[in-house]
C-alpha cells in the first residue's frame, strides 16, 4: 500500500475540511495517510484515519495544504529522501503549489493516481554548522538600527566587489521570484543551472545583480570593524556573520523534488501568480 504524509500550515481552521476530504480520497484510492504528532493534534477529530508517522519512515508522497512557506518546509524535510511534494495552495501566492484550493478534488485524484510530473529543484548549501541548505535564498541582512553593512564577495575564488549595503541575497531559480525580485534582480526560469546574487539597498550605482554559474562558489566577508549581520535562510534567522568573518554558499543540484500537474508551464505560472497579485 502506498503512503502519503500530510503537512498543513499553522491555521487548522482553514484546512481541517480539506484534511477530511484528503482522508476520503485516500481511502477510495487505497492509500495510507500519515502525519507528525503535531499535525494530528492540530486537527483533532478531523484527522481521524491518519496514522502517526513512524520515525525514519519514508512516505511515497507528501501532500501539503498550505502556502509557499509550508511547501518549502516539506521540501526541506523530504528533499534528501527523494519524496515528491505535492502542494495545494491554502496560502496567499502559492507559487510552488500544484493546485489551488478550489481544485482540491481534482488535485487529490491526480496525486493518488500518479498523474503528475516531478521537477528536481536545486538549493544553496552553506558552510554553517546547523542549518546548511536553502531552497529559496540565503541572505545576509544588517540589523535594525545598525550601521550600513560592508560586504566583500568573491566568486570562483576571485574578488568581485566590496559593497556598502543593507544586505546581500543569493537566490535559487525558485527563490529568484522572492527577495531577489524585490531587489530588482532577474527571474531565473526553473531548470536554469545557476543562482543569482543581488544586493539590498546598495549605496552605489555600480552594484548590479549577477547570475552565477553553478560551479562558482560565493564567499562573503563582513568587513572588519563592522556590526554583525544576520544570516537568514528561506526566511528563517539561523545565525550571524560577525565582523571579519566569512561564509560560503554553493549551488547544489537535485536538493528537493516538487510535484506539478502534467503540462504545467513556468511562464504561465509567472503570469498567473504575479499578474493576479498585481491586480488584486
Amino acid at each position: 500500500m502506498s503512503t502519503a504524509a500530510i503537512l498543513t500550515h499553522t491555521q487548522p481552521e482553514q484546512t481541517s475540511e480539506a484534511v477530511r476530504a484528503t482522508i476520503e480520497a485516500a481511502q477510495r484510492a487505497g492509500w495510507r495517510l500519515v502525519a507528525e504528532a503535531s499535525e494530528l493534534s492540530k486537527h483533532g477529530d478531523a484527522a481521524a484515519g491518519v496514522e502517526q508517522i513512524a520515525g525514519g519512515e519514508r512516505p511515497d508522497l507528501c501532500l501539503v495544504l498550505g502556502g509557499d512557506g509550508t511547501i518549502l518546509k516539506a521540501l526541506r524535510q523530504y528533499g534528501t529522501r527523494e519524496v515528491p511534494v505535492f502542494g495545494f495552495n491554502y496560502g496567499t501566492v502559492g507559487f510552488l503549489a500544484a493546485v489551488e484550493r478550489e481544485g482540491l478534488a481534482r488535485g487529490l485524484e491526480a496525486a493518488f493516481s500518479g498523474a503528475y510530473e516531478v521537477i528536481e529543484l536545486p538549493g544553496l548549501e552553506t558552510d554553517l554548522e546547523q542549518v546548511r541548505l536553502g531552497l529559496n535564498d540565503v541572505s545576509l541582512i544588517r540589523r535594525p538600527l545598525g550601521r550600513v553593512a560592508e560586504l566583500a564577495y568573491r566568486l570562483g575564488g576571485k574578488e568581485v566587489g566590496h559593497v556598502r549595503c543593507d544586505g546581500l541575497v543569493a537566490a535559487t531559480p525558485v527563490g529568484s521570484t522572492g527577495y531577489n525580485l524585490a531587489n530588482s534582480g532577474p527571474i531565473l526560469a526553473w531548470g536554469v543551472e545557476g543562482y543569482v546574487v543581488s544586493f539590498i539597498a546598495p549605496h552605489t550605482l555600480t552594484a548590479r545583480p549577477l547570475v552565477v554559474a553553478p560551479n562558482d562558489v560565493l564567499s562573503v566577508t563582513n568587513a572588519a570593524g563592522r556590526d554583525p549581520v544576520d544570516i537568514v535562510i528561506d526566511g528563517e534567522h539561523v545565525g550571524e556573520l560577525a565582523s571579519g568573518d566569512q561564509m560560503e554558499v554553493r549551488f547544489r543540484n537535485g536538493a528537493s523534488r516538487l510535484a506539478q500537474l502534467e503540462g504545467t508551464n513556468f511562464y504561465r505560472r509567472i503570469r498567473d501568480k504575479f499578474g493576479r497579485v498585481a491586480g488584486a
